[in-house]
């Protein structure tokens, strides 16, 4: 698969780079986040939220909306699956990393979507993003095989267990927890999703 870089014209579609940000500290707080062989995903954590960067973040990237600011740290080097938000996402790249991403536009009417339509993107080293909420998007890939580290910051209770019962049928089905709606694929076996996604698992060499 083609690597593109989230400086490209074509990322623009997706989502954008962002500047102005002072994440020093933020970084130096990741370094004490574990980085298993698997992914691990942890929505919310207090010493981060609790930097002046979060502020900033909440007024200017969120409009002033409560969030919550955790992290995606592992190996991995397939989808596996996508999922969206009704929000946009800020991701910081603490290491190097590679986004596999797609549109939500091109999901099915009975939500299945083909792989052959993601297209992949090299997240640089200390880049900060904003990945629309109209962008597919799951954990992102490694480039180098100490693994790859990721801030993720999203509005508060995002990716939180569900606390309501959810319908069966429709999009409801693809509801995995709150604010996150997720379609896997068959081969990642991927607990509680749906499995839409048709085609090759497609990943990273």
């Amino acid at each position: 698969m083609r690597i593109q870089n989230v400086a490209d014209d074509a990322f623009r579609r997706y989502g954008k780079v962002l500047e102005g940000y002072d994440f020093t500290e933020l970084l130096k707080e990741m370094k004490h986040t574990p980085v298993p062989e698997d992914v691990t995903y942890v929505p919310s954590v207090e010493e981060m939220e609790a930097l002046p960067v979060a502020k900033e973040l909440q007024n200017k990237g969120y409009g002033g909306l409560p969030i919550e600011i955790g992290y995606c740290n592992g190996h991995n080097k397939k989808l596996n699956g996508l999922e969206y938000h009704r929000s946009s996402e800020i991701n910081v790249a603490v290491t190097d990393l590679v986004l596999l991403i797609g549109h939500q536009q091109d999901v099915e009417k009975d939500f299945t979507y083909d792989t052959s339509k993601v297209e992949a993107f090299l997240v640089p080293a200390g880049t900060a993003i904003e990945v629309y909420a109209t962008t597919l998007h799951y954990a992102p890939c490694h480039v180098n095989e100490s693994g790859f580290q990721c801030v993720v910051v999203l509005p508060k209770g995002t990716n939180t267990e569900l606390t309501f019962e959810k319908a069966a049928e429709g999009e409801d089905k693809l509801l995995t927890a709150k604010n996150k709606w997720l379609i896997g694929h068959e081969e990642a076996a991927i607990e509680g999703a749906f499995n839409g996604l048709k085609g090759e698992n497609v990943g990273i060499d």
